[in-house]
Formats: structure tokens, sequence, C-alpha cells
């Protein structure tokens, strides 16, 4: 178990506390803030459609089909939980090392 409280590794999954901003400028790691790594989003926050190009930003950025990226908690709010299930690819200056 890491000493960060916004991820941590069960087994070979990562586990990451999320806060999402929607609308954003352009899709992008906004940091750490707190407990959360915050996430800008260009899509709105309806019908789904933060929480689906979440889940491609994500599959994206850590190297894993669509289908790996599994939303946890959250689907409503701006704090998610999202497992993203073996990823092939860390991305740098995040530290997720396990």
């Amino acid at each position: 178990m890491s000493g960060a409280a916004w991820f941590r590794w069960d087994g070979p999954d990562l586990i990451l506390m999320t806060r999402v901003q929607p609308r954003a400028a352009r899709n992008a790691l906004a940091g750490v803030e707190r407990d959360s790594l915050k996430i800008r989003l260009t899509a709105p926050p309806v019908e789904g459609r933060a929480n689906k190009e979440l889940t491609d930003f994500l599959a994206e950025l850590f190297d894993v089909p669509k289908s790996r990226v599994i939303l946890e908690r959250g689907e409503r709010g701006r704090c998610k939980r999202v497992r993203i299930c073996a990823p092939k690819r860390l991305p740098s200056g995040l530290n997720l090392d396990p």
C-alpha cells in the first residue's frame, strides 16, 4: 500500500480517487489536490457523457482497453473511484510505483 491517499494498488490493478472537472478546454490531468487526482474533461456532466469520456481518457493514458477501466463509485458526482485493471503504462510525473 502506498503512502498517497489518492491511489492504491490492489494486486495488479490500480485504484484512483479522482475529482472530475467537466466542461474544460481540453482533457488533461491537473495534478493532485488533497486526496484526489484532478482530471479535466471537455464533456459536460449530462447523460453519462463525462463518465464515458473519463473512461476513454484513462484507457488511453494507461494503455488499456476501455473495458478495463471501471467506475467503482461516484457515477453521479465529481468525486469518483476508478479501477484500472492491470495498466500497461503509468503516466510520468505521478509516482504510481507499486
